[in-house]
């Protein structure tokens, strides 16, 4: 489908999302905790729902209490099917894989769209050396696991993503692992790891000791079995949100609540940029509060936080100068090869783009055009389009603008609500 956004100006308060990363390793845990887990403001994005549908055929019962909760019954991982479906999501696929291995059951692991593109052959080395046997088409998706997994002192390569580690530490604490450790060469994305050992915290799993992320210890010790609910509430998402961050500081004002401050999502970073750039941004009780304002170039390292790369580029757009941001070389395997994809879309728009190795460069204040433009099927992308059609020159039309359900359904009509004017068949969710 497409969506048109004209250029508008936004007013009002707005919710947050709630965090996808958040939310998915919520069902992990619950599914790995044996007993009953309450799941309070759960998402609904498509990555949510895969999520929860590969923790009911690992075993899981869930039951919606009310529109805010969710309950999940596990007694562990008990694979009522042999194959699992992780949609479009790279966190499901690489932290759901290992915990399908704590099972000797076979389990086939499959996925659509990007995904079945993106390398998996990180399974193909590491698993086997935990008495798992694996196979795949190559490095690629299918895959096909069974267990036990079996917890032993190995190493992994941390370059490519934190999100394999996710699923190894989760994994390692419920086979119950003792006197062994996790070594990490390179790791990136380490707040995604913070919050992966505050939620395993929280569902009262067995966290390793963390030294340096560069070796994660399980000490000698008996691990008990938490037989008590679990109450867990989804964090506001700092990744969804900070698309409305910008919009706010260049199409607000606008108030911003639902976000922890002290959380260990990575793209909380967002906050950094915007005082970078100068923005117009004040934190309140009740929320955080953007208005616009004379917006100069910045310099930001998203190494950790790649997610930020398409906010970051339409604030940029609005920067007059150029922002230089690094990190490019984590974006090649995301929904789109990122870089090239923003450079192609925003140069449609009229922005000037240039990656020079890990560098991307945004020459800003030069205005945004009105344009027909493409999601390449990205989430963020096609969020990052619409936000900087914010303040074009003339509309912006997003071709398969539906690409938002992956992570935030919500999106349009949150703009709509808060004074956008957009033309194009509302998303059915």
């Amino acid at each position: 489908m497409k969506k048109t956004i004209h250029p508008s100006q936004l007013k009002g308060v707005i919710q947050s999302p709630a965090s996808k990363s958040s939310m998915q390793r919520a069902c992990a845990a619950a599914l790995l905790h044996k007993g009953i887990s309450f799941i309070h403001n759960p998402g609904h994005s498509n990555d949510d729902k895969a999520a929860l549908d590969i923790i009911g055929r690992l075993g899981a019962i869930i039951e919606k209490i009310d529109e805010d909760t969710l309950r999940v019954t596990s007694k562990g991982v008990e694979p009522v099917s042999g194959a699992i479906d992780c949609g479009e999501s790279g966190l499901s696929i690489r932290m759901f894989t290992p915990l399908a291995a704590l099972s000797k059951e076979i389990v086939t692991i499959s996925g659509s769209g990007s995904l079945v593109t993106r390398p998996m052959h990180f399974f193909d080395e590491i698993l086997p050396a935990l008495s798992v046997e694996v196979s795949s088409e190559g490095g690629y998706l299918p895959l096909k696991v069974k267990g036990p997994l079996k917890p032993v002192d190995i190493e992994v390569d941390g370059s490519l993503s934190s999100q394999f580690l996710t699923g190894l530490l989760m994994a390692y604490s419920a086979a119950g692992a003792s006197g062994v450790e996790i070594r990490v060469r390179d790791l990136k994305s380490k707040p995604y790891i913070d919050l992966t050992l505050d939620v395993m915290k929280q569902f009262g799993m067995a966290v390793p000791e963390n030294n340096g992320y560069a070796v994660f210890h399980f000490p000698e010790k008996k691990h008990s079995t938490e037989d008590r609910d679990i109450q867990y509430t989804v964090e506001g998402d700092w990744s969804g949100a900070s698309f409305l961050l910008v919009a706010g500081a260049i199409a607000g004002p606008l108030l911003v609540r639902g976000l922890d401050l002290q959380s260990t999502q990575a793209d909380r970073k967002i906050m950094e940029a915007l005082e970078a750039c100068g923005a117009g941004m004040a934190v309140e009780a009740k929320g955080i509060r953007l208005v616009p304002a004379s917006l100069k170039a910045f310099t930001f390292d998203a190494t950790d936080c790649p997610d930020l790369f398409p906010p970051l580029v339409a604030l940029a757009a609005y920067c007059e100068g150029t922002t230089e941001i690094s990190g490019v070389s984590r974006l090649a395997h995301k929904e789109s090869n990122r870089g090239l994809t923003l450079q192609e879309e925003f140069a449609k728009m009229g922005v000037t783009i240039r990656l020079e190795g890990d560098l991307m460069f945004i020459e800003g204040g030069n205005g945004v055009k009105g344009a027909k433009v493409h999601s390449r099927h990205d989430h963020r992308i096609a969020m990052a389009c619409a936000v900087a059609a914010l303040r074009a020159e003339a509309p912006v039309s997003v071709e398969e603008a539906q690409a938002v359900n992956k992570s935030y359904p919500d999106f349009y009509r949150d703009l709509e609500r808060m004074g956008a004017r957009l033309e194009g068949i509302n998303l059915i969710i």
